[in-house]
């Protein structure tokens, strides 16, 4: 399936929204790895943001967890290393909320 073909206004605008959503993300997944936010509430937001990120990255971005932790968890949640955030099953996310309960 080809893409379509953007002018370079589209283009431009396009590149604008997608440097938004990555600082977005960014700051989302540093405010976790900060503890300001906690795992539920990340896994609340509806939003694109969150939704789109890796499951792994997220992982990734809790406090103490690293490339390797988060690989372990990855295979004993039976999550896919392409899975992204919006595609976990609730069972998956509660899994996740009672390894990690809110802090506080």
């Amino acid at each position: 399936m080809a893409l379509p073909a953007l002018t370079p206004a589209q283009r431009a605008e396009a590149l604008k929204k997608a440097s938004v959503v990555r600082k977005e993300r960014a700051a989302v997944l540093s405010e976790l790895k900060e503890g300001k936010v906690s795992l539920h509430e990340v896994l609340d937001r509806k939003d694109a943001v969150v939704g789109k990120t890796s499951a792994r990255r997220l992982l990734e971005s809790l406090p103490g967890i690293g490339k390797v932790r988060a690989g372990q968890l990855i295979t004993d949640l039976g999550i896919s290393e392409r899975r992204r955030v919006q595609g976990l099953g609730s069972r998956q996310k509660e899994r996740l909320l009672e390894l990690f309960p809110p802090q506080g």
